[in-house]
C-alpha cells in the first residue's frame, strides 16, 4: 500500500469528521466559521484569474482576451486596452495576470496567454509571459519576455499559473499541451523530456532570464528555466506563508488529481506515475508511485478537474490560516486542506454547486475570492466568502 493511498485515505477521514455542505442557500457553516457567498461581479466570460493593485482596483482576466477592473466594488463597463493577441480556443486565451510586488513604484504587471502562431489560422500554440506597464486605465510598454518551448495544435494543457517568490524570481507552469499518453512510450512522453517546456515548472528572472541557481543550468540537453518536471495539467500554484514552500495542482485524467508540495529538481511522475486512467477506460501509467519520482501529498479519484490554489493566511477567518483552498472546475466545488508542514490533515468540501471554480485568492481585505468559469461561455461572476454575522 503506497504511503500517498494511506495518507489520501487519512484525509478522507478525517474531512468526514468536519462538515461537508452544499451551497443551497447564502449562509454556511464550516467548522468554526459561517460564512457568505456574496456577489463581487457578475456577467464576465470565462473569468481565469485574479489580482489586485495597492490602491485596491481588482484585475480579472477573462480568457477570450480581456482584461477588466473592478474599481470601487463596481465592474468598468470596457475592457483594458492594450492587450496582445491570445489564441482562444479550447482552454486557451488569456490567461493568468499578476501585479508586480513593487508595483506601487514601476506600474508593472505580467499576464500569461496562449500565444498563437502567425499563420492564418493558428494551427499551433504555445505559453507566452508578457509583461506590461498599468496606469489604471490602459496597458504600454506591452513585451514578451518568455516564450514556452510548448509548441502544438492542441487547444489545451497551457498551465499558466504564476508565483512571485520575493526573492527576485518567478515560477510559472506550462501544461504538456495534451499529448496522447500510452502506456507502452510513458517513458517517452515529452513531460518526461526536458528539452522540451512541456508538462514543466519553471523559474525565472522578473525579466523573463534564466536564474544562476536553477538545478538544470548548464546540463546538456536540459532547458535551464525548468524548475520541476513530469507535471500534466498545473492550473494552481502557490507559495505557503508558513513554511514558504511551493505547491501545485494539476489535473488527473480519469482521477489521479495531484496536490504536490514543490522541489527543485524534482521528476512528479506524469505519466508515469499516478492514480488515474485514460478517457477511454485504459491503463496509462507503470504505477501509482516510483521512488524515483515524487508522489502528491494529497489526490483525488474520482477527478475533480483542480484549478486555483490558495493558502490562507488573513484575519477574517483565523481559524483557517495556513490551510489551502482548492477549486474543481468538473467537480464544482471549493475544497478546504488544512495543512500542517508537508502534510495534509484532511479534505473538507465548503461549496459544491457554485459552479466551476477555476481561481482562489485572497484578497486585501481578508476575504476570499472565488472566479466561477463556464464551459460554454455563458456570463458568470467573481464571489467572495465574507464571516456571517
Amino acid at each position: 500500500m503506497s504511503r500517498a493511498f494511506v495518507r489520501n485515505s487519512l484525509g478522507v477521514l478525517l474531512a468526514a469528521g468536519l462538515v461537508a455542505v452544499g451551497m443551497t442557500q447564502s449562509r454556511v457553516d464550516a467548522q468554526s466559521h459561517a460564512f457568505e457567498v456574496v456577489t463581487v461581479a457578475e456577467g464576465l466570460q470565462n473569468p481565469w484569474s485574479m489580482d489586485w493593485l495597492p490602491n485596491g482596483d481588482m484585475l480579472i482576466t477573462e480568457r477570450p482576451g480581456r482584461l477588466r477592473v473592478v474599481r470601487e466594488g463596481v465592474l468598468e463597463p470596457e475592457p483594458v486596452p492594450g492587450v496582445p493577441a491570445v489564441r482562444a480556443r479550447g482552454q486557451g486565451g488569456l490567461l493568468e495576470i499578476a501585479v508586480h510586488p513593487d508595483y506601487a513604484s514601476n506600474q508593472l504587471v505580467y499576464m500569461t496567454l496562449a500565444k498563437p502562431s502567425l499563420d492564418a489560422d493558428q494551427a499551433e500554440g504555445t505559453t507566452a509571459l508578457v509583461r506590461a506597464r498599468f496606469d489604471g486605465n490602459q496597458l504600454t510598454d506591452v513585451e514578451e519576455i518568455f516564450e514556452a518551448r510548448a509548441w502544438s495544435t492542441t487547444g489545451g494543457h497551457y498551465g499558466s499559473r504564476l508565483v512571485f517568490d520575493g526573492e527576485g524570481h518567478l515560477f510559472m507552469s506550462i501544461g504538456d499541451r495534451q499529448a496522447p499518453p500510452l502506456m507502452a512510450t510513458v517513458r517517452e512522453h515529452p513531460a518526461q523530456d526536458r528539452s522540451n517546456h512541456q508538462g514543466t515548472i519553471l523559474r525565472l528572472n522578473l525579466d523573463g532570464s534564466v536564474p544562476a541557481d536553477n538545478p538544470f543550468v548548464g546540463q546538456e540537453g536540459i532547458l535551464p528555466e525548468i524548475w520541476s518536471w513530469g507535471h500534466r495539467s498545473p492550473q494552481g500554484m502557490a507559495i505557503n506563508p508558513v513554511t514558504g514552500d511551493l505547491w501545485e495542482t494539476e489535473h488527473g485524467p480519469m482521477g489521479g488529481d495531484e496536490l504536490n508540495l514543490i522541489r527543485p529538481g524534482a521528476n512528479y511522475g506524469w505519466p508515469v506515475t499516478g492514480f488515474g486512467i485514460n478517457y477511454n477506460g485504459e491503463r496509462i501509467h507503470l504505477a501509482e508511485i516510483s521512488d524515483e519520482m515524487e508522489e502528491p501529498r494529497h489526490f483525488w479519484v474520482p477527478s475533480i478537474a483542480t484549478s486555483g490554489l490558495m493558502f490562507y493566511d488573513g484575519d477574517q477567518f483565523p481559524g483557517w490560516r495556513g490551510h489551502a483552498f482548492v477549486g474543481g472546475l468538473a467537480g464544482e466545488q471549493l475544497v478546504r486542506l488544512p495543512v500542517d508542514g508537508e502534510d495534509v490533515l484532511g479534505r473538507m468540501v465548503m461549496l459544491d454547486n457554485l459552479g466551476r471554480i477555476r481561481d482562489i485568492r485572497q484578497g486585501p481585505d481578508g476575504f476570499i475570492y472565488v472566479a466561477v468559469d463556464s464551459r460554454e461561455g455563458a456570463p458568470t461572476r467573481v464571489v467572495r466568502l465574507e464571516p456571517a454575522d
